[in-house]
């Protein structure tokens, strides 16, 4: 069974995956849905279907489970810790953790699953997994992928679950898969588009002057609706910017895991409107010309939804996951859309696309809840529409849904680019380039960015300073490292 909610743009349908919690509380929820707990008065049948579905070295395998039939005898409870705190609240607009459960225990009403919201995932996540006894599944935190092994089962081999999953290279390491994606982003602008069209505003920009032009535009329209919304305070949001440098800035595929890496000086001005330099250059020009909110130090996440909808905001730089919850926060949903970013590498765009957060299996668990855990992983990524749900590319191999939000993208021709896996040998290497420059590219580097809009405010830096400051230390970094730099 197909288990979607598509709903028209003017319903709310508010759906979002984020990369941190957007829980309105700080608290930590749990919510036990699907059947009550039972007595497992079944354990040697669920025994014997682990077995079945084992490999020859007796290790559970994703292509070994047939939805509908391996583990239908199963009685067990497993824990899910997850970021998406919204979907436990009871006036959630969406599909809610308890939607998706009870459809999952129309196959399998034997396997009761806790959800644990964490709304400060990606701290917390880390320190509980420090504990063997977390629970059964964990969107995978920042760990070293050398560590994968330690606390996570492998779903098989690269070879295997690439045949059936997209975006499996973020958590391979040795050959083996620790993690199956919720959803996948592709990276570019939420946009009001009737704000634009009164605006003037009649082509999508397509290179970064072009954008602060229509920036421009819009302040010049009504100087009251904020042309570019940073969501400074948030913090979490800034780490947005990260994810457009790669292939969206270059179109390269081997950007991240070999340009970056082993580049001479990565964040220096190519000189042709593309690259990471001229990506954050976007925002310090933004905030330098007064086209973002007057306080950014005020700014609100949760309000930002409905700014958008309601035509106050113009736009705002995050993943293609944010649309459906712009699009549920009022009653325009209509005029929300997705542009690509504003960068043209040889007269051509790109979109950087990857794997949001991903599912990984507590290597600790003991084999009946480590097959119910892969079970509702697969039902979660081949049969309950999240990704497309949460307006993402599909995760399923074999899967072609595309949500509408795209259509920017196509009538542009954009062509869509993931990072190559790391170099044989070099899993490591960002992160310990990361941990020495403390950037942390696409790793949670925050602050790098929120300073980016405090040097551009007060102008105690220029850009090319900032700049210059992140090519010294990355350097040093590489120097520390051992990095055989290509110049």
């Amino acid at each position: 069974m197909k288990f979607k909610k598509v709903m028209a743009l003017s319903m709310a349908a508010v759906m979002a995956a984020s990369l941190a919690a957007c829980g309105s509380s700080d608290t930590t929820d749990t919510q036990t849905t699907g059947a009550e707990t039972a007595e497992t008065t079944e354990a040697t049948e669920a025994t014997e279907t682990t077995e079945d579905s084992a490999s020859a070295d007796g290790s559970l395998q994703y292509k070994d489970v047939v939805l509908g039939e391996t583990g239908t005898d199963i009685t067990t409870t497993i824990k899910v810790l997850s970021h998406r705190t919204d979907m436990l609240t009871d006036d959630y607009n969406g599909t809610s953790w308890a939607d998706y459960v009870a459809a999952f225990n129309e196959q399998y009403p034997g396997i009761t699953v806790e959800i644990e919201g964490i709304t400060d995932y990606a701290n917390d996540a880390l320190l509980r997994l420090q504990g063997e006894d977390w629970g059964d599944i964990m969107m995978i935190p920042a760990v070293t992928k050398a560590d994968l092994a330690t606390y996570f089962m492998s779903y098989g081999t690269e070879e295997d679950v690439s045949a059936l999953v997209n975006y499996t290279t973020n958590w391979t390491y040795n050959g083996e898969v620790y993690g199956i994606p919720t959803t996948a982003n592709a990276q570019g602008i939420v946009y009001n588009k009737r704000v634009f069209e009164e605006a003037g505003v009649t082509e999508l920009p397509k290179t970064p002057e072009e954008f602060i032009a229509a920036l421009q535009a819009v302040k010049d329209y009504d100087s009251s609706i904020v042309p570019l919304y940073t969501n400074y305070a948030a913090n979490w949001t800034l780490g947005a910017w990260d994810a457009y440098i790669s292939g969206g800035a270059t179109g390269l595929s081997s950007w991240t895991n070999d340009s970056l890496i082993h580049g001479s000086n990565p964040f220096a001005d190519p000189g042709d409107g593309t690259g990471a330099y001229n990506v954050y250059k976007i925002l310090y020009d933004a905030v330098a010309a007064g086209l973002t909110e007057d306080d950014f130090s005020t700014t609100d996440w949760e309000s930002s939804k409905t700014m958008i909808n309601n035509g106050e905001i113009a736009t705002m730089v995050l993943g293609s996951w944010a649309v459906p919850q712009m699009q549920g926060a009022g009653e325009n949903a209509d005029d929300i859309g997705y542009m690509p970013f504003p960068i043209t590498v040889d007269g051509k765009q790109y979109a950087a696309a990857g794997p949001d957060y991903n599912f990984g299996i507590n290597v600790n668990s003991d084999d009946t809840n480590k097959l119910a855990s892969l079970i509702f992983v697969k039902w979660m990524t081949e049969e309950s529409g999240f990704s497309y749900n949460e307006g993402g590319l599909p995760i399923a191999a074999d899967d072609t849904n595309v949500p509408d939000i795209y259509q920017a993208f196509t009538d542009a021709g954009v062509t869509y680019v993931v990072d190559d896996p790391a170099i044989e040998g070099e899993e490591d290497l960002m992160n310990e380039l990361n941990s020495e420059s403390s950037l942390n590219i696409n790793n949670g580097g925050n602050d790098k960015v929120a300073a980016i809009i405090e040097d551009a405010s007060t102008q105690s830096r220029t850009f090319d300073e900032i700049m210059e400051e992140w090519n010294a230390t990355w350097t040093e970094a590489q120097e520390i490292v051992g990095v055989t730099v290509n110049e």
